[in-house]
């Protein structure tokens, strides 16, 4: 081997090197870095003999995919538990005092002990007490649930927001990696930054990455929309005002197309954002539905009718919807907005001038609405009786609430905070679920592009030895210059 020969192969080993041990650098920096994919360093034979440094990075794209789908099933599952969470803990046990169900049975036993002793005034007054606690707490849990309502459409907007900050973001991120690969430049550290963002992105919606040629990339949600081709769509969303009983939330749009709602042709079903559409729209508007339906039986149920002709029909009589005396109107969908104004007829209640013997005597609404068996008997407890009977008899129930197509009052109750209760539950296990799915996806994604200390420490130490090595060879070959220059003079 000519001594320039050797001279020459020896620095290209050594600018070769010295190129490896950057990159192993680089990847004991980035080791703690979740978002960072190690960077391997091939060495490639150029035609004149040399050697050059091609970087690449470590990874498995299907494990990526599937790791992007475990974080935004995740997401979906920790925003719907989140929310049923707030609701169960709020007004969802029936051992808690305050909760409709246990409120329903305090006002049973009152209406039972008043019924036994009709002529006693404090018992009369504490079932009225127990009445209103009762429409109280109806009140209490109708305004949880819009509030909860709230909160997730709230959420939604700032997705929305953080959607097209990403998409940006993403976007710029896309053209340099697309520019570095024209170039024939280390794109690397810009796909980093490119799966970094759509990782953050998959956590709010449900992606599908497809690669293109010459690095691009394009985006779709996972119902099929496109989120992302040759530059970012707009994603818009219009927050709901006020949450009335019955009222459905605004829809995600993507180019107009909704992709969130009973309307949507293609639905997300996964991401933050369809775990908060279905926690606002769907299993909380359920539940105030259900709570709907507890608050019109008990005013169906303690209604007054008119004793003296002409009949003038059925009014409001111990509950009133917002304290009118008419009767709420059923419609196809159920009777709405009752749990958060029932109240008490203020004709028997003493706080507001009222009668407690009403409640044994009837007549909230004026004399031909009293029972005229009653009269001036203050022992009569006929009506009590019924009223009693009335609670406990079966009620129609609309099947949509899926709490069966009849229940008594108190068997309703129960069997809503039961429903609420198996919500939650269900909820909670696919939350641990997704999480440990989604731990295992990374876990296995960085054993295959996470970056090994020990690895890259001895891959260090083998470098030095090479770079030892043809920094030795250079000696040598200056040595044996300058014994022939020494030799020529």
């Amino acid at each position: 081997m000519g001594l320039t020969l050797a001279l020459n192969t020896a620095r290209a080993s050594l600018l070769a090197t010295s190129s490896q041990i950057a990159v192993s650098a680089r990847n004991v920096a980035g080791a703690n870095d979740p978002g960072y994919a190690r960077k391997i360093a091939t060495l490639v034979a150029g035609s004149t003999g040399g050697a050059t440094v091609t970087i690449t990075r470590a990874g498995d794209p299907a494990l990526y995919a599937r790791t992007l789908a475990a974080s935004a099933d995740a997401a979906r599952s920790d925003a719907l538990l989140t929310g049923l969470t707030k609701l169960a803990q709020t007004v969802g046990d029936t051992d808690d005092a305050t909760a409709p169900a246990a409120r329903l049975s305090a006002f049973h036993a009152a209406l039972q002990s008043v019924a036994n002793q009709p002529d006693n005034t404090q018992l009369a007054r504490d079932a009225v007490e127990a009445a209103k606690a009762l429409a109280g707490s109806l009140n209490q849990a109708a305004d949880t649930v819009h509030a909860v309502r709230a909160e997730a459409d709230a959420g939604i907007a700032d997705s929305v927001a953080r959607i097209n900050d990403l998409l940006g973001r993403f976007d710029a991120a896309n053209r340099a990696v697309v520019k570095l690969t024209a170039l024939g430049g280390d794109a690397t550290d810009a796909l980093d930054d490119r799966d970094r963002i759509l990782t953050a992105l998959s956590q709010e919606i449900g992606v599908t990455a497809v690669n293109r040629a010459g690095g691009d990339m394009a985006l779709y949600t996972d119902g099929g929309v496109t989120l992302f081709e040759r530059g970012p769509r707009t994603v818009a969303f219009s927050p709901t005002s006020t949450f009335a009983a019955g009222t459905v939330g605004g829809t995600v749009t993507i180019d107009g197309v909704p992709v969130t709602g009973a309307a949507s042709p293609m639905p997300l079903s996964s991401g933050r954002i369809a775990g908060l559409a279905s926690l606002r729209d769907g299993a909380a508007r359920t539940y105030e539905a259900q709570l709907d339906a507890l608050a019109g039986g008990l005013i169906g149920a303690f209604a007054e009718s008119d004793t003296v002709a002409p009949d003038d029909g059925r009014l409001a009589g111990l509950f009133t919807a917002g304290g009118g005396a008419a009767l709420p109107a059923a419609t196809s969908a159920g009777r709405t907005g009752l749990a958060a104004s029932i109240a008490i007829n203020a004709a028997v209640d003493p706080a507001r001038g009222g009668s407690v013997a009403l409640l044994r005597s009837g007549g909230m609404n004026g004399s031909d609405y009293a029972d005229p068996q009653a009269g001036g008997d203050a022992a009569y407890a006929g009506r009590l009786q019924d009223l009693l009977k009335a609670l406990s008899a079966p009620q129609p129930v609309n099947p949509a609430l899926g709490l069966g197509t009849a229940s008594s009052l108190p068997d309703l109750a129960a069997a809503s905070a039961g429903w609420l209760e198996a919500q939650r539950k269900d909820a909670s296990t696919d939350a641990s679920y997704q999480k440990t799915l989604l731990s295992r996806a990374n876990e296995a994604l960085s054993n295959t592009a996470g970056v090994n200390g020990d690895d890259e420490t001895a891959l260090a130490l083998q470098l030095e030895r090479s770079y030892s090595a043809s920094a030795k060879l250079i000696t040598v070959v200056n040595d044996l210059l300058k014994t022939l220059l020494d030799v020529v003079r």
